[in-house]
């Protein structure tokens, strides 16, 4: 059963009936919204969110990053399955696989952030979703809209963090300005 997470929720990653997850999946879904054109015809934009994995240790700094320009973690725990430039497809356009047992022992929180590197704000996405999935099972186990959010370009959407033996995720649904993580870090450490 998936959870529609609301802004600061934290849901445990414990698996129901027992155990901890190991593999999750974080997709990214959107459209770009039809525009309006000469004499009344829509025209669809292109759009191209991009989903970025950050890796923290537990002082804040930054350990690692997944993104479209590093598809893979320096160790290999997170895998970003390559950068839609469109939004164009079904379901999610851009996928970020996570080996939670494979995540370095110093890395303490994953933080997963969506920007629009082509400069749109959400305002012109339809459609905008984040999920969370089991990867063992195919089960959604969180899902997180994004559409209709406003008059910015990226959004620091949630973060994973090492809860006890487990992981937590707490939806963040932050809202910041910049075409790429690096320009979302000092708002993203607010949140960690």
């Amino acid at each position: 059963m998936s959870i529609s997470l609301q802004k600061g929720q934290k849901v445990s990653l414990a698996k129901p009936g027992g155990g901890t997850l190991t593999k999750v999946r974080m997709g990214l879904g959107w459209d770009a919204v039809a525009k309006k054109g000469l004499f009344g015809k829509g025209k669809t934009q292109n759009i191209d969110l991009d989903a970025s994995c950050l890796l923290f240790d537990a002082s804040g700094n930054l350990a690692d990053s997944v993104w479209f320009r590093q598809l893979r973690s320096k160790d290999g725990s997170v895998l970003h399955t390559g950068d839609n430039l469109t939004g164009a497809g079904e379901g999610d356009d851009e996928v970020i696989n996570v080996d939670l047992t494979a995540v370095p022992a110093n890395v303490t929180q994953l933080v997963f952030t969506v920007n629009s590197f082509t400069g749109q704000d959400f305002s012109q996405i339809a459609n905008a979703f984040c999920r969370l999935v089991d990867e063992a099972t195919g089960q959604e186990l969180a899902r997180y809209e994004l559409s209709g959010s406003g008059g910015h370009n990226a959004q620091i959407m949630a973060k994973v963090g090492r809860d006890g033996a487990g992981w937590s995720m707490t939806a963040v649904g932050a809202t910041a300005n910049g075409r790429t993580f690096q320009d979302l870090l000092p708002e993203v450490k607010q949140h960690l």
